[in-house]
């Protein structure tokens, strides 16, 4: 199962909150005019040049577990080595916000507005998530009109760079996936092209598969926890 889609950028609404942490801002603080001003016309600009597009490519979890050992520099012990043979299903994702939004950021700080510059760029990042939680929910729904049924089944999405899983996996993901259709392209450092991108895999399974302490080595050098967020989503609570 392959599945190439686009979305309407009305349909990718950053989280307001969201964005405003990315900028350091704590969430219900008030903002000056000015900033409601810069905030607007940062969303104006993300309106106008973003391209939502995502790919989606069912594998057998045997294929997966060979692009997920990737050069060999995963950590020794990971959640998605744990969670992977597990599975019900597994496919590879990968979804982008275009490059047309890329250099409009890039034009932002070339010309020395960096405060547009920071709001747009946290603008385009919320957006980029967004557009991979959408990706989750397609593939779900993609298999739930197939006949998958597990009563508490859930659609997870885990990234190279991220829970152990080494930042070169992106190459064989991207050998096995070939996102090019929708402008995406990885460069020899493995960053992806355009910058405003998500890739990885959708695991489906058990809900209770996805659910693993934040108490591995890696995770005391990380800067964004953003699991125990999707965790905390999935199961109803704050994850410990």
């Amino acid at each position: 199962m392959s599945d190439v889609f686009t979305v309407a950028p009305e349909g990718v609404s950053p989280d307001r909150d969201a964005v405003l942490s990315q900028l350091g801002i704590p969430a219900g603080t008030g903002l000056s005019d000015r900033i409601e001003g810069l905030y607007a016309q940062a969303i104006g600009v993300l309106a106008e040049t973003m391209a939502p597009a995502g790919v989606i490519a069912e594998i057998p979890g045997g294929d997966f577990d060979a692009v997920y050992r990737g050069e060999g520099k995963n950590a020794p012990a990971t959640p998605v080595a744990l969670i992977a043979p597990r599975a019900e299903r597994v496919a590879l994702f990968a979804v982008t916000l275009g490059e047309p939004l890329s250099r409009a950021v890039a034009e932002c700080f070339a010309g020395a507005d960096f405060a547009l510059g920071y709001t747009l760029d946290a603008l385009a990042s919320v957006a980029a998530d967004a557009v991979a939680c959408l990706a989750e929910r397609r593939y779900a729904q993609s298999l739930r009109d197939l006949g998958w049924s597990t009563p508490d089944g859930a659609v997870l999405r885990y990234s190279p760079g991220y829970c152990g899983w080494d930042i070169t996996g992106q190459r064989r993901l991207f050998a096995a996936l070939r996102p090019e259709p929708i402008g995406l392209t990885l460069t020899d450092s493995c960053l992806m092209q355009p910058l405003k991108s998500v890739s990885g895999v959708l695991i489906a399974g058990p809900r209770a598969i996805h659910r693993f302490p934040p108490t591995y080595d890696f995770c005391a050098r990380c800067a964004e926890r953003t699991c125990r967020d999707r965790l905390a989503a999935l199961f109803g609570g704050a994850v410990q």
